[in-house]
């Protein structure tokens, strides 16, 4: 991760990504390797490391006993932000949280939307140079999403490194690189278009009247990581150029009784990489089954 980029890590449930995030602040000790962290490898949990670390973790990290000035409060004493300069960074966090006057309100009465602002604010008003955000849309509609993506970009402008892991692929698309984790293993990285870029054969798409039924017979007959549905399309990865791949796979499915609507080549997405990656993985053992 480079300062003033956004790097996204992405993995499936018990990928390891929370677990990665904590070794890098310290939190955990790593079982093999060495991790790099504002320039000190073996000082991890030194104080000149924690005030330049800012940390959001995967559930809300305020304390909805307290009133929001409180966790602020908290968390600027955490940090150890100048007591000259906290009444000011208070301002700043309920200003661009849109809870101006607000802050004697408890922090468990705020929508989640609301609070994961504030949960941001707390994490930034150090003014850290690198950011670890563990899933911070997450149960977030999609209009707040849109605000905090606004916001973690606006924060990478100004240089700050930022970290985050989520579940949405839609996102992960805003991140200037991406790594793909599988059993604790990064797998895969590179900007988004440079992973589909990086994938091999062609994505054919097909929309049938059976959908289902024609996802597990073409299962029966090639490796599963080379089909996938979504909703009412069919995904199929041949090695094929696309025009036989798509007559062979019409044919087959047709003479099993299912109708083929429609079929055409089309780029690969993040889905597409993202579930093809992990199938060979875990196809070679290396992935937790869910």
């Amino acid at each position: 991760m480079k300062y003033g980029e956004v790097y996204g890590l992405l993995g499936a449930n018990g990928a390891g990504k929370t677990t990665t995030i904590k070794m890098l602040c310290g939190l955990l000790e790593p079982t093999d390797g060495e991790a790099e962290l504002a320039g000190e490898t073996d000082k991890l949990r030194s104080s000149f490391v924690r005030q330049r670390v800012g940390y959001m973790s995967q559930k809300f990290s305020l304390y909805d006993d307290l009133t929001i000035e409180e966790n602020l409060d908290f968390f600027a004493g955490v940090y150890q932000v100048p007591l000259a300069e906290r009444t000011e960074k208070k301002r700043w966090v309920l200003s661009f949280s849109g809870l101006q006057g607000r802050g004697k309100q408890m922090t468990g009465s705020l929508p989640g939307g609301w609070k994961q602002r504030v949960a941001f604010g707390a994490a930034v008003m150090h003014e850290p140079s690198v950011l670890f955000l563990d899933e911070p849309t997450s149960g977030v509609d999609p209009l707040a999403r849109r605000a905090f993506w606004k916001m973690i970009n606006s924060f990478a402008d100004r240089g700050m490194g930022i970290l985050v892991t989520t579940h949405y692929l839609e996102e992960a698309e805003q991140c200037n690189r991406l790594g793909l984790l599988v059993a604790g293993e990064l797998v895969a990285q590179g900007t988004p278009s440079g992973l589909k870029a990086e994938q091999k054969g062609h994505v054919l798409e097909f929309r049938t009247d059976a959908p289902q039924r024609a996802s597990n017979l073409l299962k029966q007959e090639m490796e599963n990581w080379r089909v996938s549905l979504f909703g009412d399309r069919l995904h199929v990865i041949v090695d094929e150029d696309a025009a036989t791949g798509i007559r062979n796979i019409t044919n087959k499915l047709t003479s099993e009784g299912i109708q083929v609507a429609n079929a055409r080549e089309q780029p690969y997405s993040l889905e597409d990489v993202f579930i093809a990656v992990v199938e060979r993985m875990r196809k070679e053992g290396k992935a937790a089954e869910e």
